[in-house]
């Protein structure tokens, strides 16, 4: 059943620690699955797949990722006033929209990707997994505003279900579909020796790998459509119970649908699209100014793209699903004029994130080779690559996570235009760096960790004074930022020595790695009560937060 929207004030961040929970369930099978699809399709296989993949991605915001958030938006702002009829027309619009524009990227996906490679963009290898994408755009149109109408309706557990499970079967598919086509085609799952063979296979392995993701997309499609299907009943009886004179028109409804998901289509295409940039500028502009073989390139580019920044984006998993549950809330409050509530649910999102992201942060830095070693199966020469990757990018953490919440939040507020003006004033320096680094320093790879990083950096600066100007408020320092901080610090070296220590007795660095995560965790716990960085209410707030507080109490950490 949908959850009703008029909870706790902090109601909002169980239902964003439900869809960060299964963010990062998601995340944790995404990795888990890279280990074996990595044994099948190599690092050149990784190297093509990611590549399509970054390619991929930016029609599927232009076309359909934002779509949740924005319909989030628009019916929420209508269930806030519990105009049901008014609400249920906008999901059936957006239906619509998505059918339409959803339908047309994928023919242009699929067309548009022969084009890109006959100009010399893409290379036919590329060209090959991308089309395999194609089917992928228009299914996940449909998915997006059935999660955003639930979504709206403050409950985040359909589509926590269903991202799990969209992982689940993504990740069988992958490996078992890319394995099928590699036997298929070749004969054998042995790699060639010559570089043609090598190619074939790898790009083999890649489109079936791409194929997982649309079978994993349809998946959850299924899953949401027969959770509606249940819900059928309570949605048509608020619908005959809405009293509302009038109904909005669908015209109306269709503009205002175009006027909202449009800038948001905007701002989450120009923020993530540093990473296709930065994706053409390595592997297509690179091997020429520095006379480098292309599959080599590709080789070093999955090192990258599908080993160190997967690592660090785990982390954002809970920025992203705290960004989803603050807009349809700061949106409701934005909508009534209560802006003293949409401050304190502004300054107790930041405050969770960092509580968050921080030690996240730290973690990554301290223990990087060793959780390269526990996920991925490496020779030593790309194990000390991807190792020294993941730490130039564990700053990059905290900045994108309070980057991509204070996007969220200047949307729900209506200041829809702010972060794309934002995000292209960052994408602009970022690109432009990354272009000098790579061209004029002998930086390689590091050129476009240190491009991301900055590119986050500049965004969290100029959307947290934005949204500082946008509702007069400041966020609290010492309990937000500095002592998390230094919480994740004492972490931090508990964390590296009792990996060492552990080590040198049991000379398995997987499971000394598990053990020092695990104790990372209780430090980090144990300093933040210490600190006073947390309250009991804020600790009640989290998802099974009594269990903690009990815990804490038990342990004479909490009075």
């Amino acid at each position: 059943m949908m959850a009703n929207n008029n909870g706790r004030k902090n109601s909002f961040i169980v239902q964003a620690g439900i869809l960060a929970t299964a963010g990062i369930i998601s995340r944790l099978i995404g990795l888990l699955y890279r280990g074996p699809l990595h044994a099948v399709i190599g690092d050149l296989g990784l190297g093509y797949y990611q590549s399509a993949h970054n390619y991929y991605t930016i029609i599927l915001l232009i076309s359909s990722y934002s779509i949740p958030s924005a319909i989030s938006k628009v019916i929420a702002q209508k269930l806030a006033v519990r105009e049901y009829r008014s609400a249920h027309r906008i999901f059936k619009c957006a239906l619509g929209y998505v059918l339409v524009v959803g339908g047309a990227a994928s023919l242009l996906m699929f067309f548009g990707a022969g084009f890109l490679c006959g100009k010399g963009i893409l290379s036919s290898q590329e060209m090959s997994v991308l089309r395999a994408f194609a089917p992928t755009i228009f299914i996940y149109g449909i998915l997006g505003v059935l999660r955003g109408y639930f979504q709206a309706h403050g409950s985040m557990v359909q589509t926590s279900v269903s991202q799990i499970l969209e992982q689940i079967v993504n990740a069988v598919v992958s490996v078992g579909a890319a394995w099928l086509l590699i036997q298929g085609v070749m004969g054998t799952m042995e790699i060639p020796a010559d570089e043609a063979g090598q190619v074939e296979r790898a790009v083999n392995g890649a489109m079936g790998s791409a194929m997982g993701a649309g079978a994993g997309v349809l998946a959850a499609l299924l899953f949401m459509a027969a959770v509606y299907g249940l819900n059928r009943n309570t949605i048509n009886r608020r619908i005959r119970n809405d009293r509302h004179v009038g109904t909005d028109s669908y015209k109306s409804i269709m503009r205002l649908i175009v006027m909202i998901v449009t800038p948001f289509i905007l701002s989450t295409a120009i923020y993530n699209l540093s990473g296709t940039i930065n994706n053409t500028v390595y592997t297509q502009m690179y091997p020429s100014w520095k006379e480098m073989d292309e599959v080599a390139v590709f080789k070093r580019w999955g090192a990258l793209s599908g080993q160190a920044l997967t690592l660090s984006n785990i982390p954002i998993a809970f920025a992203t699903a705290m960004a989803s549950a603050i807009i349809p809330s700061v949106a409701q409050l934005a909508a009534s004029y209560d802006w003293h509530g949409a401050r304190e649910r502004i300054a107790l999102a930041v405050k969770t994130i960092m509580l968050i992201s921080i030690p996240c942060a730290v973690g990554l830095f301290a223990l990087a080779r060793p959780i390269t070693g526990l996920l991925f199966t490496n020779t030593k020469e790309t194990e000390d690559l991807v190792t020294s990757l993941l730490m130039a990018l564990s700053l990059s953490v905290v900045f994108y996570a309070l980057s991509t919440l204070n996007s969220s939040i200047l949307q729900g507020l209506g200041k829809v235009n702010v972060p794309i003006i934002n995000a292209a004033i960052a994408l602009a320096i970022q690109t432009l760096t990354a272009i000098l680094l790579l061209r004029f320093t002998e930086l390689d790879l590091y050129s476009i960790a240190i491009a991301n990083t900055l590119y986050s950096g500049i965004m969290c600066i100029l959307n947290q004074w934005a949204v500082r100007r946008a509702v007069e408020y400041r966020q609290e320092l010492m309990k937000s930022f500095l002592i998390p901080a230094v919480a994740a610090g004492c972490m931090g070296g508990v964390a590296w020595a009792a990996y060492e220590g552990l080590l040198m007795l049991t000379s398995s660095p997987k499971i000394s790695v598990v053990i020092a995560i695990v104790l990372a965790v209780a430090v980090y716990f144990v300093m933040l009560l210490l600190l006073r960085g947390i309250s009991e209410e804020e600790l009640r707030g989290f998802p099974k937060g009594y269990l903690l507080v009990r815990l804490a109490k038990r342990c004479r950490l909490m009075k």
